[in-house]
């Protein structure tokens, strides 16, 4: 019986890291697809498995138990076997852990047929547009799309008699192809998915006509998808197991209403709440008075305009704006004054005005005592 230590060329006080880094540079040297010995490789790798574990590596060093049967009495088996599943799944596991599956796969002399690469299908995504009155209300839309679906001939199956997809003879049944490339360090292992199965692991010997052995094929269909209300643009509403089919059974992929809120010719949204610009005729922003103002989901309001506002000011009509998404207490609706100034008066109305200049004081043509004159004489003193 060779001693692990020296299959892996370490010292018997050697760290855990020691023992790893000698384990990385044996398997790479002896793997069966950079051309080593096999059973070389899994000596080394059963070396390992016993040395880099301080519980097994004890028993080794007191004992020289190193679980396998020539190295112990028949029926026992104190620690359930180095390489079975009393310590995580044994050697495979170990190079898994080191090198992917497709290697566990070859130094298990493809005993475990390869792990099959169940590809669910693809999201679907779909854009929906909506109307600021569809915000505030929620809707329910169709959307047609056209996705790959289990096929009905073959339930999925992929196959013409039922019987679906039997290993990949291109790769085993492990969804990669191994390639040994030379490099000036030494040969290098790559992996590739297969191209036979597109790395399932699985093909079918008798396609079925219908889908051409991928189990789905493009099928138009209607979706009604709800659609709450307070969506923003760019929300997404996913719609579970409506994406594309996997191929050959696997699980499908998941749809997604993708919203696109238009423009609206008078509103702007700003979070909950909508804006817009309202003009005031300038009597009516001295004296006060009322504005009808029509709200997003088609009813008016009498909002109030107080006597003396400003351009800029702005009136609040309290939750006339949007919900929060779902539904709910809606934001406000803000309305900026504009005053208007009016223009082509005539003779009546510039009196009226002039009179109103006169009783306030305030001069329509330049008397010499206006603010520039003030600030000018100011600076000549």
């Amino acid at each position: 019986m060779s001693d692990l230590y020296d299959q892996l060329n370490v010292p018997r006080d050697a760290s855990v890291d020691d023992v790893k880094r000698a384990y990385r540079r044996k398997a790479r040297e002896h793997h069966p697809d950079a051309g080593g010995d096999e059973e070389t490789f899994k000596a080394v790798t059963h070396a390992y498995t016993v040395l880099a574990d301080p519980q097994t590596r004890a028993h080794y060093d007191r004992t020289g138990d190193d679980g396998t049967p020539r190295s112990r009495g028949a029926g026992q088996d104190p620690f359930g076997g180095f390489g079975g599943g009393g310590f995580g799944g044994g050697i495979n596991d170990v190079i898994d852990a080191f090198f992917g599956s497709a290697f566990g796969d070859a130094a298990a002399g493809g005993a475990r047929g390869g792990r099959a690469r169940t590809q669910p299908g693809r999201d679907v995504l779909v854009v929906v547009d909506l109307t600021l009155e569809d915000v505030v209300t929620g809707v329910s839309r169709d959307l047609e799309v056209e996705v790959a679906r289990t096929c009905d001939d073959c339930g999925g199956s992929g196959s013409l008699d039922g019987s679906g997809p039997a290993r990949c003879g291109d790769c085993g049944g492990h969804g990669q192809v191994q390639r040994v490339v030379r490099t000036a360090f030494g040969q290098l292992a790559t992996a590739a998915p297969c191209a036979a199965c597109q790395g399932t692991g699985r093909t079918v010997s008798d396609p079925c006509p219908g889908c051409a052995g991928e189990g789905r094929r493009a099928t138009k269909r209607t979706l009604q998808v709800d659609l709450p209300p307070g969506l923003e643009d760019g929300d997404r509403i996913p719609v579970r197991g409506e994406g594309e089919s996997g191929r050959q059974g696997a699980p499908p992929g998941d749809l997604y209403a993708q919203v696109r809120v238009a423009p609206h010719r008078v509103y702007e949204r700003q979070g909950r709440d909508l804006v817009a610009e309202v003009t005031v005729p300038v009597t009516q922003a001295a004296l006060g008075g009322t504005l009808a103002v029509p709200i997003v989901d088609g009813d008016e309001v009498e909002v109030p305009v107080p006597a003396g506002t400003q351009p800029g000011d702005v009136l609040s009509v309290r939750r006339a704006g949007l919900p929060v998404r779902g539904g709910g207490r809606r934001g406000d609706l803000k309305l900026v004054v504009r005053v208007e100034v009016p223009t082509g008066l005539d003779h009546a109305q510039r009196e009226l005005l002039a009179d109103l200049a006169e009783l306030r004081g305030e001069p329509l043509a330049a008397t010499g005592n206006g603010l520039f004159t003030r600030l000018r004489d100011a600076i000549q003193r």
